[in-house]
């Protein structure tokens, strides 16, 4: 039987200690017998044993000595070879790998105890980069442990090694232009500095992420019952039980996965990638939300008070409340001239990344107003004599009004609504960083349904949604609407998909005067679940705050994209599966 270099020189080891004597080698056969199985040899099999399984008169020290001999001998055993270059650079690669142009190889490494969370995090991480048509896999330590690492145990040499095997294969993924995700254990400081020496050299990003779950979570949860096992002593050598895990001193990220949800780890991972440059910003979906802190109300109510006022209609208002929610991220306030130049040539933001923004979000003042504002630093706005808001390092531009009506709307005709309201607004826009004080509501025994993006998030979490399709509409529900709903529902059914829920989603905000009240709406489509025409049990009902602008598909491009980016929303539709958002007889392919 053909014995490994590493068996070889164990074999070696063996027979130079074994005993002369007729008793000694009595116990040499015996011990070499029943460490015998079939399809391996018996030294390879004795060598993937823990250490204090051993026989006695073996001398444990000098095995771990020859282990680790035998490793290093392996690791240099290759001679006469000569690293061949590729004919393909990196950045080509990047150029034609995944939908989004450029080089991304880097390594993630997560790394913490078993059931802290490593591997959960980590495709989570892989499955959000694929949506977003970024190239990304996920290496799981007992998938790893199944072929290639499957000849390896968990002595600190295995482990050594163990972690030497996938720093390797790592970084061939990530020279392939892919981020690689790691979720291993990897308990020795030492092997994961090698792991980052190893990408180091390779000129390749690597990220030491720790899963800072405490034992006792880690123990709570148990999910393969290995603590369990490990506090009988039925297995050995246990990370955290009786074998050391080594903490990151100094981690690129560390998460609290006993504390935050995965949704909350897999947007701080995001983030950092952002930051590093390795994803462009419109990857990373945490919603920007502009209320002030709680901390800070009270010191921000006084500054207020020392600030000129700019008074807001009830539109405005509207507007501010789409934008202190969330609705409007990366907004951080009103449109600055840059940001509305390229909502209005572009139909999206490109500062930072590209962003779906496709109609303008901006406050207009009159010509008396800009010359009693310019120039201050902040500005408190106020609607019906109630602070709603700071507006910081305001900017003021000229509001071309038929320019922007002509290209929102493809009309410089007075008479679409939306239109007539642009053109009797002031001749100025003023842009700028929003701090909201508090939650705009409204009093009108709808404010329940005024889910903000974050809350919404929540809510499909706790039904355990695993796909949500929205609709949206400024009219009761009719028989085609509700035909749509159902049959996106069943299709989804259809597709494998366990709890697919509707987000039905009206707008709560401005419409034309013959258009009917929110409140009326509402009531029927209460009237509309309890009724059974659509599924009860399966329907979010909640408003959606924006005013209606009656701007046709440049208005549903914007709706459908704030929800499929800032919802964290798997969107289906009912011939492809893509992201699609249904917008009253528009659907969005």
């Amino acid at each position: 039987m053909r014995l490994n270099s590493l068996s070889l020189s164990l074999a070696r080891l063996f027979v130079s200690c074994r005993p002369s004597s007729r008793t000694g080698q009595s116990l040499w056969s015996s011990c070499v017998s029943r460490r015998s199985t079939p399809g391996k040899s018996t030294v390879s099999n004795a060598i993937m044993e823990d250490r204090e399984v051993l026989p006695d008169f073996v001398v444990n020290t000098s095995i771990l000595q020859s282990r680790v001999i035998s490793r290093q001998l392996e690791a240099k055993k290759s001679t006469n070879v000569t690293y061949q270059s590729h004919h393909v650079s990196r950045q080509k690669r990047g150029q034609i790998l995944g939908e989004r142009g450029g080089f991304r190889g880097c390594c993630l490494w997560f790394t913490g105890l078993s059931g802290a969370g490593k591997t959960t995090i980590a495709f989570a991480v892989e499955e959000y980069l694929i949506t977003k048509g970024i190239p990304a896999y996920g290496l799981d330590g007992d998938n790893i442990r199944h072929g290639l690492n499957s000849n390896l145990g968990f002595t600190q040499v295995d482990r050594e090694e163990n972690i030497r095997r996938i720093s390797e294969v790592s970084k061939l993924f990530a020279d392939g232009g892919i981020i690689s995700l790691t979720a291993f254990i990897s308990p020795y400081a030492k092997d994961r500095d090698n792991a980052r020496k190893i990408f180091t050299e390779a000129g390749l990003p690597f990220y030491e992420i720790f899963i800072n779950t405490s034992l006792e979570v880690c123990e709570k949860r148990d999910v393969k019952g290995l603590y369990k096992k490990a506090r009988a002593g039925q297995i050995k050598g246990f990370t955290g039980i009786d074998q050391v895990y080594e903490r990151p001193s100094n981690p690129e990220l560390s998460l609290k996965a006993g504390v935050d949800t995965v949704d909350e780890c897999v947007q701080q991972v995001i983030e950092l990638l952002q930051n590093e440059g390795i994803v462009p910003i419109q990857a990373v979906e945490k919603v920007v939300e502009l209320f002030v802190p709680a901390s800070k109300v009270e010191s921000t109510l006084a500054e207020a008070k020392t600030l000129p006022k700019l008074h807001i209609n009830k539109l405005d208002l509207q507007w501010l409340q789409v934008l202190a929610e969330g609705w409007g991220t990366p907004l951080k306030g009103f449109m600055r001239e840059r940001e509305f130049l390229q909502c209005m040539h572009f139909g999206c933001l490109l500062d930072g990344g590209v962003s779906n923004q496709s109609i303008p979000i901006v406050l207009p003042l009159t010509t008396e107003d800009k010359e009693r504002l310019v120039p201050v630093p902040a500005i408190a706005l106020y609607h019906d004599g109630k602070l709603h808001a700071i507006l910081r390092n305001p900017e003021f531009y000229q509001h071309r009004k038929e320019e922007r009506a002509s290209r929102q709307f493809g009309t410089g005709n007075a008479g679409h609504p939306y239109v007539k309201m642009i053109y009797d607004s002031g001749d100025w826009l003023v842009g700028g960083d929003l701090e909201v004080i508090s939650r705009i509501t409204w009093n009108d025994g709808l404010d329940k349904y005024r889910l903000t993006p974050n809350e919404l998030r929540a809510k499909f979490r706790s039904i355990n949604a695993d796909a949500v399709f929205a609709f949206q509409l400024r009219n009761p529900v009719h028989n085609g609407h509700a035909l749509l709903m159902t049959d996106t529902r069943r299709r989804l059914l259809e597709r494998g998909y366990k709890n697919p829920v509707l987000l039905l989603h009206p707008l709560g905000g401005w419409t034309k005067d013959d258009d009917v009240p929110l409140d009326v709406r509402m009531r029927q489509h209460a009237a509309v679940l309890e009724e059974g025409v659509l599924d009860a049990a399966s329907t979010v009902v909640a408003i959606f705050p924006s005013p209606m602008m009656y701007a046709g598909p440049t208005e549903v491009s914007a709706a459908a994209g704030r929800r499929s980016s800032y919802l964290l929303l798997r969107f289906w539709g009912l011939k492809v599966d893509r992201w699609i958002s249904v917008y009253s007889r528009f659907v969005l392919l």
